[in-house]
This record gives C-alpha cells, sequence and structure tokens, in this order.
C-alpha cells in the first residue's frame, strides 16, 4: 500500500489495521485513521455554530449553552476516544515512539495544502500527548508551520458595505443582513435608523468622512444573542462598529452599538463563553478581530471563535517573544501570594503563569485540602461553561517544558520546594505536570490603593456586577476576599483564583438579619452540612477599605447583601432558565427614544 491520496468514501481502518501484516502498510493505515478523527471532530466542529444559529433564530437558550459545552469539550473527548482505539489496534505504539514518528511523516503528507493544517497538526500532537502521558515525558507545545499558509480569499470572509459620508439606514439594513437570519424582525427599518443616528452621533465629524463598512462574513452567536462584527472604514482611519441582536416575542431587533474598543474588548473577552461563528475562516477571523482590538495578544483572539488549540501553541510562542524582547526572566507575581497556588510572570508579559502548591500555606481557610486534582478540576470546569464576562478563561498545559533560562533562580527554588510533585528541573528544560495560564490583571485592593476616585468607583461597581454574573452561571466563590479579583485595563473586575468555588445552587443561602439583638440562641443553621452563606457579610469579605466606595457599592448593589436576591436566582437556576448577565453597558443601547440615546433594557 502505498497511495497517501485521501479517501473518499469511509473506511473502516480498524479492521484494515488488524489485517494488515507489513508494517509500512500499517503505518500508512494508521495515519488514515488519525485523519478520519481529526476530520469528524471537525466536521462537528464547523457545523456546531450553524446549531447556534437555529437555536437563536428559535430562542432556544438552553441548548446555545449547551452547544457551548459541547465545543469547548468536543477536541478532548475526540482525541480520548481516538486514542484509545489507536492503542488497540497499534499496541506497538505505546511502547516505541519511533513508530509514531513515522506515523507522523505520513500524516503530514495527508494534510499537506489544506486550510486548517495546523489545527491537524494540533490534533495529532495531542493525540500523541495522549498516548505518551508517562510521568514526566513532555511533548513541545509547538508545531512545524507549513512555508506558506493556505489563505482564504477576502469575499469569503469580509462583506463590504459602500458609505459615502454619514451613514444611512439602508446601508445599516444591508449590514442586517449579514448573519442570514430567517425569522420575522419587530422593527427592522426603524432600527436601522436608530442605529445609524448613533454611530453618526458618536463619530461626529468623523462620519463625514465614512467611506465604507467592513463587516465579518458571519454571525458571532453565544447566549441569547447574535453579534455583527464590522468596522468603519473613516477618512482619517478606522474605528469598531459592533450589533447587539436579540430575539424577543415579537422578532429580532437590535440591542446595542458598540463603537468603543473598551465596550468591544470586553465581549470578546476569553472570559466569556466562545463565540460561535458561522465562518470557518479562524486565521483570518482571528486577524481582523486583532485588527480592533490590537492590545489583546493574538492568541486569545484564537481563543475567544473557539479555537482553543491553535491558541494555545500560540501563547507559549507569544510568552517566548515576550522573553526575547524583553530581556526579562520569570519572577514571582506582584501582589499577593496565593494559599493555593504560586503565581509568576515577567514584568512586562502579559500573562501570568500558575502552579498548584503541593499543600496549601498556613493561610488556607477551607479544612481539608482536597488536593492538586481537585483545583485542577475547578480550573477546568471554569473553562467548560459560559464565564459570563466575569471569570478569565485558563489555558492548561500538561507535561509542558520551558526553557531554564527563562526563569530567576530564586522561583525555581520556590517551584520546587512547594510543587515537586507538578515541576522538576532537567538539564536546561523546566518540566511541568501541569501548567495553568491566564491573562494578566491588577488585583483589587492594589488597583483601588493606586486608582484616581473615578477609576476606583467604576471598579467598585464592576465588582458587584462580577459577583452577579459569576452566579448567574451557577459559580459561587466562597473566598469572597477582594484579593482573588483582578482589573482590567477597560476597569473591567474578573474573579481569577478558583480553588474557592462551588456550584452557587449547592450553597445553603441562611441570614442572621432577622434575628434578636441580645438573642443568645445558637441559630439553626450553625448545624447544617454544606456550605452556609449570609448575604449581610458579603461587604466585609470584600475588604473594601474606603468607606465612601463601600457606600458606593451598597448604593449600586444593595441586593447582593439581602436574602431575597440570592433565593430568587437560586430559583431561577433551579428551574433552568438562562438569567441576563451585563456584558455591555446600558448607554450601549439604542433604547426606543426617537433618536436612539439608549433606555431600558
Amino acid at each position: 500500500m502505498s497511495d497517501d491520496a485521501p479517501d473518499t468514501e469511509p473506511v473502516d481502518y480498524i479492521e484494515l489495521i488488524l489485517r494488515a501484516s507489513r508494517d509500512q502498510d500499517i503505518i500508512l493505515l494508521a495515519a488514515k485513521l488519525i485523519l478520519q478523527a481529526f476530520d469528524g471532530y471537525h466536521a462537528r466542529s464547523e457545523a456546531i455554530p450553524w446549531a447556534a444559529k437555529r437555536a437563536f433564530e428559535g430562542r432556544d437558550y438552553a441548548l446555545t449553552l449547551r452547544l457551548g459545552h459541547e465545543r469547548l469539550t468536543l477536541w478532548s473527548e475526540s482525541i480520548r476516544a481516538f486514542a484509545q482505539r489507536l492503542k488497540r489496534v497499534f499496541p506497538l505504539l505505546s511502547h516505541d515512539e519511533h513508530h509514531w514518528d513515522r506515523l507522523e511523516r505520513r500524516y503530514l503528507k495527508l494534510i499537506r495544502g489544506r486550510y486548517e493544517e495546523d489545527l491537524a497538526m494540533a490534533y495529532v500532537h495531542s493525540a500523541r500527548r495522549m498516548i505518551y502521558d508517562r510521568e514526566w515525558t513532555p511533548v513541545d507545545y509547538a508545531f512545524a508551520r507549513a512555508p506558506g499558509r493556505v489563505a482564504a480569499p477576502e469575499r469569503r470572509v469580509l462583506r463590504r458595505i459602500e458609505a459615502n459620508g454619514p451613514l444611512d439606514g439602508d446601508a445599516v439594513e444591508r449590514l442586517l443582513d449579514v448573519p442570514g437570519l430567517e425569522g420575522p424582525w419587530r422593527d427592522r427599518a426603524g432600527d436601522a435608523l436608530k442605529v445609524a443616528r448613533r454611530v453618526n452621533r458618536t463619530f461626529g465629524a468623523e462620519a463625514a468622512g465614512l467611506r465604507a463598512v467592513l463587516a465579518v462574513e458571519a454571525g458571532f452567536y453565544r447566549n441569547r444573542g447574535v453579534y455583527i462584527v464590522a468596522r468603519a472604514v473613516l477618512a482619517g482611519g478606522a474605528r469598531p462598529l459592533v450589533l447587539s441582536l436579540e430575539n424577543g416575542e415579537d422578532g429580532f431587533s437590535v440591542d446595542a452599538v458598540l463603537l468603543t474598543v473598551g465596550d468591544v474588548h470586553n465581549i470578546f473577552s476569553s472570559t466569556l463563553a466562545t463565540f460561535h461563528v458561522t465562518n470557518p475562516h479562524y486565521h483570518e477571523l482571528a486577524a481582523f478581530l486583532h485588527g480592533l482590538m490590537p492590545t489583546r495578544p493574538l492568541a486569545l483572539h484564537y481563543a475567544t471563535i473557539g479555537f482553543h488549540h491553535v491558541g494555545k501553541v500560540a501563547v507559549v510562542e507569544e510568552v517566548r517573544k515576550e522573553i526575547e524582547r524583553s530581556g526579562e526572566r520569570l519572577r514571582t507575581a506582584a501582589g499577593f501570594k496565593g494559599t493555593v497556588a504560586i503565581g509568576f510572570s515577567a514584568p512586562s508579559s502579559g500573562y501570568v503563569l500558575k502552579l498548584v502548591r503541593d499543600h496549601p500555606t498556613e493561610g488556607y481557610k477551607w479544612g481539608h485540602f482536597a488536593g492538586i486534582d481537585d483545583v485542577l478540576g475547578k480550573y477546568r470546569q471554569v473553562h467548560t461553561i459560559n464565564r459570563t464576562g466575569s471569570m478569565l478563561d485558563n489555558i492548561i498545559y500538561h507535561n509542558i517544558r520551558l526553557d531554564r533560562a527563562w526563569f530567576e533562580e530564586d522561583l525555581l527554588d520556590e517551584l520546587v520546594r512547594f510543587a515537586g510533585k507538578t515541576v522538576r528541573l532537567k538539564g536546561d528544560a523546566v518540566i511541568f505536570r501541569h501548567l495553568i495560564v491566564q491573562m494578566k490583571m491588577i488585583p483589587l485592593p492594589i488597583f483601588l490603593e493606586k486608582a484616581d476616585p473615578d477609576a476606583a468607583a467604576a471598579a467598585v461597581v464592576n465588582l458587584g456586577h462580577c459577583i452577579k454574573n459569576n452566579a448567574a452561571a451557577d459559580i459561587f466563590n466562597k473566598d469572597l476576599d477582594g484579593r482573588n479579583y483582578g482589573v482590567s485595563p477597560f476597569l473591567k473586575v474578573f474573579l481569577f483564583d478558583y480553588d474557592a468555588i462551588e456550584p452557587f445552587t449547592t450553597v445553603k443561602i441562611r441570614t442572621n438579619a432577622d434575628r434578636i439583638e441580645g438573642e443568645e440562641d445558637v441559630p439553626d443553621w450553625v448545624f447544617e452540612d454544606g456550605f452556609i452563606f449570609l448575604p449581610e457579610e458579603i461587604e466585609a469579605g470584600l475588604r473594601i477599605d474606603d468607606r465612601n466606595l463601600r457606600r458606593l457599592f451598597r448604593a449600586h448593589h444593595g441586593d447582593l447583601l439581602t436574602l431575597r436576591w440570592w433565593r430568587n436566582l437560586q430559583e431561577e437556576l433551579e428551574q433552568g432558565r438562562v438569567p441576563r448577565i451585563a456584558v455591555y453597558p446600558d448607554s450601549c443601547r439604542i433604547g426606543g427614544d426617537a433618536d436612539g440615546d439608549g433606555g431600558s433594557p
């Protein structure tokens, strides 16, 4: 057997491998089996966004959330199932990696020239890691790139809507055609006029120089809505132009217009669930998003649209380039030392790397420590849910080798001393069994110490939204200490430590507010099993020292101190509802007034 051409009909490669006698035939058949598994994964991955489109059109929001979870777990489940089959029919692979090297060379010939060649390579490398998941046996998180990557024609990625001066309703209606929605509109022409007025007023004198709107040829689906993502081409440059659409009982409508880098950055943050994008050209999509939000690393734009494993490799490459460019080395992260994890970073890097300690420090609050795997499980849980814009996503690497020259010696001593079950030194390499990578944030207490009053006030208000959004995702952080929250450059607040999270629906909400002053009886909840939360204690737990900021928190989020708010949300979640979350400010909404100045949600 010498034909490297792909098959056009489904083939039972397992049966053929079991029958084959020549070593080279088995290698070729195994390579084709890998490609068949990848193609199955890839076909389903491309089908999910279209299923999300139909779910939006049918207002089936619970299905959208399930599709989001499937998208995030599809990769690992596909590879796990494939690796088990391959080990069963080709057991020599488990004992001799030389066979894998030969198999991979065959596989490379089969995928050469495909648009998704890099994704197919990431798939085979992930399979290799799973098959050779032996103690301290790392596989590089990198792969050779094709010298000339296949590019998609621009017409398949972008739609150009011509303009000549200020935006008008007709141009906006052409923009509303982009996702190809099937169903009635509440007031399409009226919404288009409101959008045009909002854009022209916001752009001011620049609106006269509007030349075109360049839109991604796709709908970006997530949770209850869909976004149309575009940029306005102006005489003096370009600006973001993103529309948020909803589907109510009376049809589709435009809910909001996002025209600033900050607002667009926040909705495309990896602190939210992955977007389902009805366009398969992920390189061009990531590049377009990077053009809209250039301060956000390119690798994270891949993750935003569901291509986490392309982004995963790119993050390691970005860290390497940051260190080479700056001449800095990794050191213990600034801020407060974690009781469960050790954080480290280069000073100017955009990422923080985290390692779970073998045992927590003396400041650990939760009694028995369930172990490293339990903590990693919580980080994985956050990765696979709707993060509601308020929890940082995590990239978790397994058996990864980093250059020892990247690290300060004091940090290496700390890692080996307190996380020796997870890290070891080998020559010029540092090898990690598990490594967590997150975007770098300023811890909230440090931010509040240094920020001007307006920025501090915005962060405290956003802290309340963060807590509410997380609860809406059925996530409760037992440790409401402000040190577990970080602030972004756009003043959004995020939870970034997950060792103390629990499903919100399992938390028992109780109160002492109804007790009579001086009453000495022990409250009944003291004798209950499980975690007990008293809403009236939330303010003290957050450790906001400034009295004025505490007053501000109560003014905006006083409902968080009440039993009713928490119990009502629990009831919604238990009934299978999908609660609303605050993704963008109310000021972005076009509302119901004639000028489109915004209004109530």
